[in-house]
């Protein structure tokens, strides 16, 4: 009888650390936290995957990004760490610069600080070597929802 409760005991003690483990986060718990990529930052994950599908309003993400995605090199073979992201209130970098936004080790890019996408802003970006830019407006940060593998956001 006492080995039985002794493997009860150790069997919902391991159950119960599971469930513990199974989260980093509490849907939520971290979402008005400051998150911002930088050029020597390597603590992003995912690089390719939207980012806005757990770092939103309540989701399980660090933070609640306004604007995220990853960047790649020319060839879409490799990420593209060390460019910088633009956005611009009109087309081909004119008008005003509305944000920068550097891009971490791990080709991405984030932030938490508020961006007002509602009148469409323009992006670039830029590599070592030249600046890449969109031609048409976005009205959301969601850059890896539209960019995924056959449509890869890119710099060199």
């Amino acid at each position: 009888m006492r080995v039985r409760f002794a493997h009860f005991l150790l069997i919902n003690a391991l159950i119960a650390a599971s469930l513990l483990m199974s989260c980093e986060n509490e849907e939520g718990e971290h979402e008005n936290e400051t998150k911002i990529s930088s050029y020597n930052s390597d603590e992003s994950h995912k690089a390719g995957e939207n980012c806005m599908n757990c770092h939103k309003s309540g989701g399980p993400g660090e933070g609640r990004f306004s604007i995220a995605g990853t960047v790649f090199n020319e060839s879409n073979t490799s990420i593209l760490p060390g460019a910088t992201i633009k956005l611009y209130s009109e087309a081909n970098g004119d008008g005003e610069l509305i944000a920068t936004i550097q891009v971490d080790k791990k080709g991405n890019f984030y932030t938490t600080e508020t961006i007002d996408f509602a009148t469409g802003l323009y992006t670039l970006v830029e590599g070592s070597t030249s600046t890449q830019h969109m031609n048409s407006s976005v009205t959301s940060g969601q850059c890896n929802s539209c960019h995924n593998s056959n449509n890869r956001i890119w710099g060199k």
